[in-house]
């Protein structure tokens, strides 16, 4: 076992655990009257976790390799039941949730690693000489994140999408073919911007956020107002201003401010060694 990377994923995940605590007890205390909701969902899944993390660390690991295309199925049945009204659930505008009481579990996120897995494979046992050798590699790239707009989730499916390119990259495909499918993946999100144009909003809104503050540059630029105080060292575990209902849904990916605005650059610089 790699002890380095067993002990910096368990103290990343307990500080992670009491950063949800200290970025949503407001919020959650003013929504569920409970500021602890959040806190007690993170704990059950890093416990859950912590288990699968035994149990699979005890499996051969070749057994992703054997099972890899059942994997894949599986993973895109989940992602074809879950845009079914009535099957999963719509959350922040997007229907891509199984709704299991108070909790929620995402199949795109069991996607990232099942065709992670898959294409793993596939480059493992081919010789990749020419475009039509990754054919098979790319319609099921493509499949897949045409099941993830319909939900709409754009981030996900282009960190699908830039994941696949990264090991068709290493696994040595020549370069001429990147810029001809970047062409085509311009071509591509050129046309989902045209259906959809506050998919450019928030593309516009992350390099200049000042041109809509108070729309879609707004939460953006509250985390910048919790990042800049920070400092050094930070106002102090707790102490963050941000959170008083100024950063929206601070627990969520913009933790990462509260997590400067209380620990200063010193505590960003640790985390992101971690």
């Amino acid at each position: 076992m790699d002890y380095i990377l067993l002990v910096a994923v368990i103290i990343i995940s307990i500080f992670g655990v009491i950063m949800i605590f200290s970025s949503s007890y407001v919020w959650s205390e003013y929504k569920f009257n409970d500021p602890f909701k959040y806190l007690k969902h993170q704990l059950l899944f890093l416990i859950v976790g912590f288990i699968l993390l035994k149990f699979m660390s005890n499996k051969n690991h070749l057994i992703y390799y054997d099972k890899a295309n059942i994997i894949l199925f599986i993973c895109l049945i989940f992602l074809i039941l879950v845009i079914i009204p009535g099957v999963g659930t719509i959350r922040n505008g997007s229907r891509s949730w199984f709704g299991i009481g108070s909790f929620g579990i995402q199949p795109s996120e069991a996607m990232k690693l099942g065709i992670i897995i898959f294409t793993s494979k596939y480059l493992a046992n081919n010789t990749i000489k020419s475009l039509k050798d990754i054919i098979p590699i790319l319609i099921v790239t493509l499949f897949t994140f045409a099941l993830i707009m319909l939900q709409p989730d754009f981030g996900t499916g282009m960190i699908i999408v830039l994941s696949i390119a990264g090991l068709l990259f290493i696994a040595g495909v020549n370069i001429k073919y990147f810029i001809r499918l970047g062409l085509l993946g311009l071509l591509g999100i050129v046309v989902l911007i045209l259906i959809a144009p506050y998919r450019l909003e928030r593309i516009l809104s992350f390099l200049n956020p000042w041109s809509d503050p108070l729309g879609s540059g707004f939460q953006i630029i509250q985390s910048l107002y919790a990042i800049g105080p920070g400092g050094l060292f930070g106002y102090g575990f707790l102490n963050s201003r941000q959170k008083h209902f100024y950063l929206p849904e601070p627990q969520t990916d913009f933790i990462f401010s509260i997590i400067s605005e209380e620990f200063g650059f010193m505590g960003i610089l640790i985390v992101s060694t971690l």
